[in-house]
């Protein structure tokens, strides 16, 4: 697993466009600084991984665009200790941004080759979720709950009501939502039973599914 000075140079000149995109959260630009994104996909793209584009990984599924994890986590305003969950491991690129600012964790995937690849990769490179679930995305992890913050890195048909049940008072959900192109949906819970809703504009993702035993 080779991560070269050419790579490093490819890393720095992805994240000015980052932010020349509307990134300008310093420490997610310095998380796309530092990931080695070239190891989370297929050899045969390497060209191609520090452009803004998505690639397809193992189980019909597919690494967000930069620009896509990026948003999410500025959005989310990630601090650190604070307690993650995600919805969709995929390659782990996005567990890695998170765990690169410092958060605790929790990641679910439902491919179970997605899982055992991507649960064995990490630690190789040096990211270890607090916990790393082969799971149904749908239903969160409620022994884990509360969390102060909940990202989905797939489409939704609706917003699932165990994950808004799982956040914080103050806790923040950001989740896509809808068939073909999703608007990209932020929650915010006020009070036990109250929430602020957001629409920040439309996305693309693989679509959210439930886990089949």
């Amino acid at each position: 697993m080779r991560d070269t000075t050419k790579h490093q140079g490819l890393r720095n000149q992805l994240a000015n466009v980052l932010h020349k995109k509307g990134i300008v959260d310093e420490k997610v630009l310095s998380a796309v600084r530092k990931i080695p994104r070239h190891l989370f996909i297929d050899s045969s793209f390497e060209d191609h991984a520090y452009k803004d584009k998505a690639f397809p990984i193992a189980a019909d599924q597919t690494i967000s665009h930069p620009y896509t994890v990026a948003f999410q986590t500025q959005t989310l305003e990630i601090k650190e200790g604070e307690k993650v969950l995600e919805i969709g491991t995929g390659s782990g690129y996005q567990t890695a941004v998170l765990l690169e600012l410092k958060a605790e964790v929790y990641t679910i995937e439902r491919q179970h080759e997605l899982f055992k690849k991507t649960s064995l990769f990490l630690p190789k490179i040096g990211y270890k979720a607090k916990r790393f679930v082969f799971g149904d995305g749908y239903k969160g992890l409620p022994e884990n709950a509360p969390f102060d913050k909940i990202i989905v890195t797939a489409g939704a048909p609706f917003i699932p009501k165990p994950l808004l049940g799982q956040l914080k008072v103050g806790g923040k959900l950001l989740i896509p939502v809808g068939d073909g192109t999703q608007i990209m949906t932020l929650l915010v819970r006020t009070s036990p039973k109250e929430f602020e809703k957001h629409e920040l504009g439309d996305f693309r993702f693989v679509p959210m599914l439930e886990k089949k035993n």
